[in-house]
C-alpha cells in the first residue's frame, strides 16, 4: 500500500466529489493521505477533511506565498493546534523566491517559527523551496544547530547538493509527478543516488499530475504512477518500493496510526 504524503484535499477542485476521490485512491492502493495546510485562516477546513476520513491526516501551517498576509506571531500557536489527534506535522512552510508573493523576510521568519514548532512538538515540518536553495539550506543548518528537528523537502526538484545535504542532516525527500516528466532527467539522476530509506512519494494534488495523466487534475490515486517511476529508478519492484516508502512515511510521521 502507498501513501500520498502531500495533497490539498480541502481545495475547491475536490469539493464536489471528495468521497469518490478517496475511494479511487484506495482502489489504486493508496491507503493513507496527508492533506496539507497552506493558510492558517483555512486550517479548520483542512482539519475537517482529516476528521471526515479515517485514512486522511493533516498538517497546520502557512505556505510561503501567504507569509506576508497571514502573520504568525509565535510557534506556540502552531503547537497548540497540533494537539489535535489528526494533526501530524507543520507546514507547508519554506521559501519561494520564484513567485515572491510574500516578502523574503516574512517567508524566512515564518519558516523559522514552523521549525521551532516542529522542535517543540516533536512533529515533522514540511518544507517548500523554489529558487531559494542557498537560503533554505542556510536556515536549516542554522536551526539544526539550535536543536535537531524532523522534516522533509516536499515536491523535490532542486539541486542534488541540496538533497544530499538535507539527507545528511536527517531530513527526507518527497517526490512528486515531476520525476516522471520528460525534461526531468537531472532530477531522476539525483533520485538514483539518494538512499531509498529517505524517500517518500506525493501528488501535490490538484497540481503536477504525473505522466500518463499530465495535463489533468491530479489526485491521490495518481501516486501509483510516481511510485512506479521511482521504483524503476531505484531498481526495485513496485511492491518493494511501496513497502519501503510507506515505512519511511510512518517513521517520519510517527503520529499517524499505522
Amino acid at each position: 500500500m502507498l501513501v500520498d504524503s502531500h495533497c490539498h484535499l480541502d481545495f475547491p477542485d475536490f469539493s464536489e466529489e471528495l468521497p469518490d476521490v478517496i475511494a479511487r485512491a484506495e482502489g489504486a492502493g493508496v491507503s493513507t493521505m496527508l492533506t496539507i495546510c497552506t493558510h492558517l485562516s483555512r486550517f479548520e477546513r483542512v482539519r475537517a477533511v482529516a476528521e471526515r476520513f479515517d485514512n486522511v491526516w493533516c498538517t497546520v501551517g502557512i505556505h510561503p506565498h501567504e507569509a506576508g498576509s497571514e502573520t504568525l506571531h509565535d510557534a506556540d500557536t502552531l503547537v497548540a493546534l497540533a494537539d489535535h489527534p489528526k494533526v501530524v506535522g507543520f507546514g507547508e512552510t519554506g521559501l519561494d523566491y520564484f513567485y515572491e508573493h510574500s516578502p523574503r523576510e516574512d517567508q524566512q521568519r515564518a519558516f523559522r517559527l514552523h521549525i521551532e514548532a516542529a522542535r517543540k512538538a516533536d512533529l515533522p515540518v514540511i518544507i517548500h523551496t523554489r529558487d531559494a536553495d542557498d537560503d533554505t539550506l542556510a536556515i536549516i543548518r542554522d536551526e539544526m544547530k539550535a536543536g535537531p528537528f524532523r522534516g522533509l523537502i516536499h515536491c523535490f526538484s532542486s539541486s542534488r547538493a541540496l538533497a544530499e545535504e538535507c539527507v545528511e542532516m536527517g531530513l527526507y525527500i518527497s517526490l512528486s509527478g515531476i520525476v516522471t516528466f520528460n525534461k526531468a532527467e537531472d532530477l531522476r539522476e539525483t533520485v538514483r543516488g539518494l538512499p531509498t530509506e529517505r524517500l517518500l512519494v506525493e501528488t501535490d494534488a490538484p497540481y503536477l499530475a504525473p505522466i500518463p495523466k499530465r495535463g489533468k487534475r491530479n489526485e491521490p490515486a495518481f501516486t501509483a504512477y510516481t511510485a512506479a517511476k521511482v521504483a524503476d529508478l531505484k531498481g526495485l519492484s513496485t511492491e518493494d518500493f511501496a513497502a519501503v516508502s510507506t515505512a519511511n512515511f510512518h517513521r517520519l510521521f510517527s503520529k499517524v496510526a499505522a
